[in-house]
């Protein structure tokens, strides 16, 4: 690959997309100039191990994965509590609200999203928090430790994380969930009842089909919460898991398309010259699938932000991968590989649940072929799915897929 001496790039966002890529760009080309932007006021730090923080599993320490010493070693220049306010296109620089003007030969958005608010009355309590930043992560477990009881509000995988956290640190928990079951687009309903079966073991209660009505405040502190289905439950701490709204207000006046998120070819290009997006925000074609679609986990976004610096600096690098997600499941364990209803609502499903051995393997097709899976407790057999789903496997007998269930 052919290197210009002295190029200059500009990343907003310092997640994990952001930080591999200045760090892939400076290791592919010394020479270049790379500008890492934050409105953090924090190095990167692990979002995945937060749950484990919430619960005093790991210490604070154990969460940051560089330090702005790091970036100075590397040559990477760094500016954290840094708002982006305007990026020119026609002037190739990135304003900062500060109004320092940063130019770019290319530029890298990866700015993710933000967690929905509760948008119940009394949903702005002070104890009323939602858990996607570290600063969630401390003011969640300053309020637990003088709480006795929590709700955790919402049907995705962070409002579960909520409610094994509040569970861990000895607090009588009620998850609140909308939809018919935990992960309605993903699993069945054998699979939401599995689910409902392990919370309960472990004194989790669960709601289903209701929301917030409203948030009981008293001198502007939530202490309950009245659902819709008319149950008053107590509480001291409100933690939500509403799902992201993509932080796309910076693509306005720029060309740049967006969707959901930020739309890119498979190179993680978008529609205009020079700009690229990567991790959570990327709404980036799948080739696996023909699809455009969004991908919120660790993994995907490491490995867009190496294929975004590849690309940023003058290549034609393919992002293709099998997304995968992982999480613990109270005692047991989830994982989602591939594409899911959620982003193929078209995929037919097969499904093999044994309540008694906490075990369920629910795989997807697109017409013959795989392209995703969800295993709960067992994950025998996910390898060979994974490849299956790479290497576009077709299964035309119905024999063939009631096989992989096995």
């Amino acid at each position: 690959m052919a290197n210009r001496e002295g190029r200059r790039f500009v990343i907003v966002g310092n997640g994990a997309a952001g930080s591999t890529c200045a760090q892939t760009l400076r290791q592919e080309d010394p020479s270049c100039q790379v500008t890492l932007i934050t409105d953090e006021p924090y190095p990167l730090y692990n979002r995945v191990t937060l749950p484990r923080m919430l619960k005093n599993e790991v210490p604070a320490s154990r969460v940051f994965l560089k330090t702005v010493a790091w970036h100075a070693e590397a040559g990477i220049r760094f500016l954290p509590e840094t708002r982006v306010a305007r990026i020119s296109v026609e002037e190739h620089t990135v304003l900062t609200a500060a109004g320092a003007e940063i130019p770019w030969d290319a530029l890298l958005v990866a700015t993710g999203g933000r967690p929905n608010r509760l948008e119940a009355p009394g949903g702005d309590a002070l104890n009323c928090l939602n858990f996607q930043y570290y600063d969630d992560t401390v003011a969640l477990s300053e309020q637990i430790e003088h709480s006795r009881s929590a709700v955790a509000v919402g049907g995705s995988f962070i409002a579960y994380e909520l409610a094994e956290a509040f569970h861990v640190r000895g607090l009588d928990v009620t998850w609140l969930i909308r939809g018919p079951r935990w992960l309605r687009r993903i699993l069945d309903e054998e699979g939401g009842a599995l689910v409902d079966a392990i919370a309960a073991a472990h004194g989790v209660h669960v709601l289903h089909g209701q929301e917030v009505d409203h948030v009981v405040v008293r001198d502007g502190v939530a202490t309950g919460v009245v659902t819709t289905g008319g149950h008053m439950l107590d509480c001291q701490l409100v933690g939500s898991g509403l799902g992201l709204t993509m932080n796309t207000e910076l693509m306005a006046d720029t060309g740049v398309r967006t969707g959901k998120g930020i739309l890119t070819d498979r190179h993680l290009a978008t529609n205009v010259p020079g700009i690229f997006a990567a991790g959570d925000i990327a709404e980036y074609e799948d080739e696996i699938t023909g699809h455009h679609h969004l991908m919120g986990t660790w993994d995907n976004a490491l490995a867009h932000g190496r294929v975004a610096a590849l690309n940023m600096l003058g290549g034609q690098e393919p992002y293709v991968d099998v997304p995968t997600y992982q999480s613990g499941l109270f005692d047991t364990i989830i994982s989602v590989l591939g594409v899911t209803p959620e982003t193929l609502p078209e995929a037919i499903s097969l499904t093999r649940c044994d309540v008694a051995a906490r075990s369920y393997r629910k795989l997807f097709f697109n017409e013959d072929r795989l392209v995703g899976a969800v295993l709960i407790g067992s994950v025998k057999g996910k390898k060979r799915l994974m490849d299956m789903i790479r290497q576009h496997a077709r299964l035309a007998s119905e024999k063939e897929r009631q096989a992989l269930l096995q």
